[in-house]
């Protein structure tokens, strides 16, 4: 680019980080090379060359993923901080049309580039085409295959679970999940299924489909134990319904693990680890998700340009009490 302005490294430089001591006819001149051969500015090495952080923009699509959110941001902003970014957060507050908006506002603030974090129950509407700048996808796809989406794999993260109960002498799994149109139940329930068929079984009774709710949870596994008495495994789809699934279990004069191992999705804290026992469930290990989706979303904005497309995450299983006696 300087040499086909016909300027230094150090001139070029200036023109395009906008210095002073640069004439705007060599300034011009600079830009005009820049467009021709579609230079954009590498964001990483300008801030650290600088010492003055960029700024990226991490919008939220709706108030009901903040749980989930909270990890994601607290592993971007790692991801950040190590190259001398920082993060303005915006809630769209669940009115998807907003994103677009919100999305101008954050450009004007300065944002070098959007982390967007969905809904794993939806897809959450593309901004992408015009928003101006990169734009990177977390927890949810969108409505545009093209976008780099980061998600956890739950149709691994749920055969892993049947693989351990399997693992610890159950044969008589049964399921209860959430709203069965929701993506991340329908990958879950394919982890289930497909699971035990490579174990030879089959689950001991219809899936109980429900919305997140103890509520609903409760009614299910008092159906569940009542129709199938020696169901001896009963996979949850989140933790939530876990431990509700655990209270009426208790209630109808099962133990756990003893009579029927109960297992959960998300490990969220105030369900997995306040139960007693605790819930051996899958850690979605959010805060790598968030991390990897910085990465992506500089490598973008500076013309990395890598290629579009879901990545699937690894999650962890953590093994407590309610599958394996005299655990925590």
């Amino acid at each position: 680019m300087a040499r086909l302005a016909g300027v230094s490294l150090t001139t070029a430089s200036k023109a395009i980080n906008g210095q002073d001591r640069v004439s705007e006819a060599t300034r011009r001149r600079v830009l005009r090379a820049a467009r021709r051969l579609s230079y954009a500015p590498n964001l990483v090495a300008k801030s650290l060359a600088s010492g003055r952080g960029s700024i990226i923009g991490v919008l939220l699509r709706d108030e009901l993923v903040h749980r989930i959110a909270m990890p994601i941001i607290i592993g971007a902003q790692a991801e950040l901080e190590q190259r001398n970014f920082s993060a303005i957060i915006a809630d769209a507050t669940g009115v998807v049309s907003r994103l677009g908006e919100l999305a101008t506002t954050l450009r004007r603030r300065g944002a070098d580039g959007l982390l967007i974090i969905g809904d794993n129950q939806g897809k959450t509407p593309s901004i992408s085409g015009t928003a101006e700048v990169p734009c990177v996808y977390v927890h949810g796809l969108t409505t545009d295959s093209r976008d780099i989406v980061h998600l956890s794999d739950d149709y691994a993260g749920a055969s892993m679970v049947v693989d351990h109960v399997v693992g610890v002498g159950r044969s008589r799994i049964a399921h209860i999940t959430g709203p069965e149109q929701a993506p991340a139940v329908r990958h879950r329930l394919r982890g289930v299924t497909d699971a035990l068929d490579r174990h030879g079984l089959e689950l001991a009774s219809a899936v109980r489909f429900g919305p997140w709710s103890q509520r609903s949870a409760r009614l299910a596994a008092r159906e569940l134990l009542a129709d199938v008495p020696d169901v001896d495994a009963i996979v949850c789809g989140s933790d939530q319904i876990a431990a509700a699934v655990l209270e009426a279990a208790f209630a109808a004069g099962r133990k756990v693990p003893d009579d029927v191992a109960i297992t959960g999705y998300d490990n969220w804290t105030v369900f997995a680890q306040e139960t007693d026992p605790g819930l051996t469930t899958v850690d979605m290990e959010l805060a790598h998700l968030g991390a990897a989706a910085v990465r992506d979303l500089l490598a973008l904005a500076d013309r990395g340009r890598p290629g579009g497309g879901v990545r699937l995450h690894e999650s962890t299983l953590v093994v407590r009490g309610s599958t394996v006696p005299n655990l925590a």
